[in-house]
């Protein structure tokens, strides 16, 4: 890696958990720690509703795993609100095995991506900072 392309920026990450019966959020931050060049951090609420901007103005982008959308619809609800609220980019990464996503969650997302390590490094790096 060249000197002047090195990515310092340590990116404070929201990653839709919950119920999870495919085990998407343990394969998808195995992906994120696969990429040893790649600094991050994961922010998590208890209530993302009510976490306030003290909370929101720190993260860098939201993870939505449109796997765990059908199981876990009020947890993206509550992100997709706060996303326009406090204008936080969505990285919309694709069901295991599956090209289509859920519309509302297209409609929001910055960027779409499947579940490549590189792309989904290069996707949450290049994410538009408005929508």
């Amino acid at each position: 890696m060249f000197e002047d392309e090195r990515d310092d920026k340590i990116y404070n990450l929201i990653i839709t958990n919950g119920f999870d019966k495919n085990k998407e959020y343990g394969q998808f931050t195995e992906k994120l720690y696969s990429k040893t060049d790649f600094l991050w951090k994961e922010s998590m609420s208890g209530a993302y509703a009510s976490a306030g901007e003290e909370f929101y103005q720190k993260v860098d982008r939201i993870i939505m795993l449109a796997g765990l959308y059908s199981d876990n619809k009020e947890l993206f609800d509550d992100l997709l609100n706060a996303s326009k609220k406090y204008d936080i980019p969505i990285v919309l990464v694709r069901p295991i095995g599956v090209e289509e996503v859920p519309e509302v969650l297209e409609e929001n997302a910055a960027t779409i991506v499947g579940w490549n390590a590189n792309c989904i490094i290069d996707s949450i790096k290049d994410a538009p900072e408005t929508m």
